[in-house]
Order: C-alpha cells, then structure tokens, then sequence
C-alpha cells in the first residue's frame, strides 16, 4: 500500500476489476501473501466459501493460489506485477507467454474475470509509468490471441496521488502530467474494453492525518451530520464516497464520464502506531462492517447513483513480513489461524467462523493501538516448543510465571505457555518487525490475549 494522503477527502487508489449488479454492489476480498505463517491456499478457499466471499483479488498468479480456487465458484482477479511493466510493454511475445502460463493454463477451472497490470504505477519508484499502456495493450491484445478478452478484463490499479485536486469532490482533476501520456489512453482503452478503472481509496489516512478536520463518525459510516459538495450541492454522509466521487469528477474533466469504477482495495487496521490516529480493532470493525452494509445495501455514489458500489476489502489476513508502521501489518479480517480479529459479516449467507472470544476478549478503549504476540496453535508442536526454548533461552523472554505454581502455570499447555513467552519477547524488543515470527509460529494480535487467569504484558 502506498501511503500518500492528498487531501481531506483523497487517499490512495488500487485495483482489481468486477462486475456489477442490478441493485446492489458486491464485496471481494484482497488476499496478499507477504507473510510466512499463512494457512495453505487450500484451506484459504474453504475459509472464503464459508463466508460467502465469492470475489477475490491476487497480487500476482501463484500455481498453488490459481490451483486452489479451480472449481471453487470464486471469481478471481490476478496481477502483473510493476517488475515484468518494462517486459511487457516492449514484446507482445513475452505477453502472449505470460498470459498463456499464468492465465489460460487455469482457465476455465480457475475463473480468473480480470488482470490488474501493475500496482499503483504512477508513484512506483522505478519510474514504470511510461510502460503501463503499452503494457496493458499489449496484455489485451494477448487475450484477443488466446480467445479470452470476452470473459477476462484489464486494467490497472490507480494511486490518488494521480489527483491534483481532489476536494470538493465536484472539483476531481487528474494531475496535468499525467493526462495525455497516461491517463487519456488507459481509460480510452478501457472504455473500449467494457472494463473498469481500478481505484484504491482509505478513509483511515485520510482522517489519521487529518483527525482535527474530519469526523471519525464521517470516515466510518455512522450516523453523522454529512458534508456538502459546494460545487454542486451533493451532500455526502461518508468520506469514501467523497472520495470515489472525485475520480468519477477527474474523469468527466478528461472527457470519460461513462468508465466505471471498482475500488479494489479499501480497509481500516486494526492496530497501528501511537501516531496513527484512529487505528484499533473497534474502528476496523466499524469501517469494514459499515462499508458491507453500505455496499450490500444497493445505491452508488450521490454523483452515480445507478452505479452499484463494489469493493475489494483489504485484506483477509494479517501481513506479518510487510514493512512499514504497525498497520500495515494489522488490516487483516482474520489471523493466520483463521480466527477473526473482529466480526464482519461478508454476505447475508456468512456462518461463524473459529471465533476467538474465550481467547481474544472484545477490545475496550484502552486497548487501542497496542499489540501482542501469540502463538499459532496450528502450527506443529515442534515449532512451538523450539520457539519457546528460544523465547526463554537466548532471547531472553521473562518466562518465570509460567514455571510451576507461577502466576500463568495454568493452562498447562504448550500454546498458552510459548504464547507467554512469545510475547514476552516481543515486548521486550519495542514490538519491532519480525519480533513475532518464530519461523511462523507466532502471529501479532490487536486484543489482549486470555490465557486463563494469565495477564500477558504490554509494551505501553
């Protein structure tokens, strides 16, 4: 995710490609991989089918990914990563060979209904902006090859840094450097195609820098007093509205005033640092629950009302090997262990899923922004057990009250006794990156852990 907040109502933009429904919108989930102690893919499917997430985006095309979703009515949106931009761009060859070996080789057992080219290109720090229509071309032209241009899209996820001006929404304007090299012929590309510009947009940086200005009640659907759009009159009674609304606004300016729009990645963390304002499990909880609703519940946007909303939540797990501040390690609905970090529920058809509430109490105020390590009782004991002769050993962990008749003996068990000390560890190393690995056996959790009568310690 890249971080670039732009204005009261502007953040980032990300991709993926849906279709729409007659009345309401449809909600599709990211599912990122930058992590070492995730369940397998196949297991991953059957979680999605539970919840009745029948959407889902990659951000690349994984053979054991692709292979898990064959067969499984999961719609399914791949990515060429920026790195293979330049490649594609310059050889329809290497295009026509990467879509036969990452897209037709699966299909039609794997559904695969789009191809996002790239990620957030335009603020890609290697400068792969001038490689992205060639590219995207290129791609399509290898679908048209294969037969496969009726049933599988392209597009490419956009950052609203791509904004020069993006409040009131009415006053949406593309960067001007941007308009003629890039912006016109992707979205005439587009229009051509029938597909959809791909748009990643967070409320939460938008109100975590600007917490003085915007309501949090505004940022996560909740009954507020609503902003006018003093362009046109428009009222608004949520920030990811706004936020849409000034892509559909920037794109009329460009002359593409029918090019629809799928917001491909959109989310609240449930932790973060002591600097990022608003980030905790409630507010995740309210933002990704609010929006589910918002979306299930039919309408678009007050500037295209007739156009059903549809988003792709990020993400399903939590990232334990992604870089940057706490949160972004922590916008996950589920941990590893397939347990959830709050409930949402995905569709009117979602069941229960392995609820963590005799572990993971619901968090209070006081809880929000800190974090805690855990181990993963799926992994195998082994692990477990020389994560905790580590923990207790050369790192140092303080493991003196899980030691026989010690305040946190009791549960006698291997999890709770290397959660202890895994935790321990973490703390006592400032809850630093790869605090909480243990070669997968421990994950970071946003609510205190309850191991029978056992505290587990804070770095706060």
């Amino acid at each position: 995710m890249v971080l670039f907040v732009l204005s009261l109502l502007m953040l980032s933009s990300f991709s993926a490609i849906s279709f729409t429904h007659a009345d309401s919108g449809m909600i599709g989930v990211n599912y990122g991989r930058i992590a070492n102690n995730l369940p397998a893919p196949e297991k991953v499917v059957e979680l999605l089918k539970s919840q009745g997430i029948n959407r889902v985006k990659l951000y690349d095309t994984d053979k054991s990914v692709l292979t898990a979703l064959a067969n499984s009515g999961i719609k399914v949106v791949v990515s060429l990563p920026n790195e293979n931009l330049s490649a594609a761009a310059a050889d329809q060859s290497y295009t026509d060979n990467w879509v036969q070996e990452n897209v037709k080789k699966y299909t039609p057992a794997t559904d695969i209904e789009a191809i996002a080219v790239g990620n957030e290109v335009f603020v890609d720090p290697r400068n792969t902006t001038s490689y992205l229509v060639s590219a995207m071309k290129n791609v399509q032209s290898s679908l048209v090859k294969f037969n496969l241009d009726e049933s599988i899209k392209v597009s490419s996820p956009i950052a609203l840094s791509a904004l020069a001006n993006s409040y009131p929404p009415s006053a949406g304007l593309f960067k001007p450097d941007l308009i003629e090299p890039v912006i016109k012929p992707m979205l005439d590309l587009l229009r051509k195609t029938s597909s959809h510009i791909m748009v990643n947009a967070y409320p939460f940086f938008a109100y975590a820098a600007n917490a003085d200005k915007i309501s949090l009640d505004y940022a996560l659907f909740k009954e507020n007093a609503g902003n006018v759009d003093s362009g046109n009159g428009l009222k608004y009674d949520n920030l990811l509205d706004a936020q849409i609304d000034a892509v559909f606004a920037a794109m009329a300016a460009v002359g593409f005033n029918d090019v629809k729009l799928v917001v491909t990645e959109t989310g609240w963390p449930s932790a973060g640092d002591e600097n990022e304002i608003g980030a905790g499990s409630a507010n995740a909880a309210a933002y990704n629950g609010g929006l589910v609703k918002r979306v299930l519940t039919g309408n678009g946007t007050p500037l295209k009302p007739k156009e059903p909303l549809n988003v792709y939540l990020f993400a399903l797990f939590n990232e334990n090997q992604k870089t940057g501040p706490t949160s972004e390690r922590n916008y996950g609905l589920f941990y590893p262990n397939e347990n959830k970090v709050y409930d949402v529920p995905f569709s009117a058809k979602s069941t229960p899923v392995n609820d963590s509430k005799d572990k993971v109490p619901v968090e209070t105020p006081s809880h929000v922004g800190q974090t805690w390590c855990v181990a993963n009782g799926k992994t195998t004991k082994e692990k477990l057990q020389e994560g905790l002769d580590y923990a207790c050993g050369e790192g140092g962990a303080d493991c003196r009250p899980i030691q026989k008749g010690a305040t946190c003996y009791d549960p006698e068990s291997l999890e709770a006794h290397a959660s202890y000390a895994f935790n321990s560890y973490y703390q006592k190393n400032s809850r630093g990156v790869g605090t909480c690995d243990f070669g997968g056996a421990a994950y970071v959790v946003s609510q205190p852990p309850k191991y029978g009568k056992c505290e587990f310690p804070t770095g706060h």
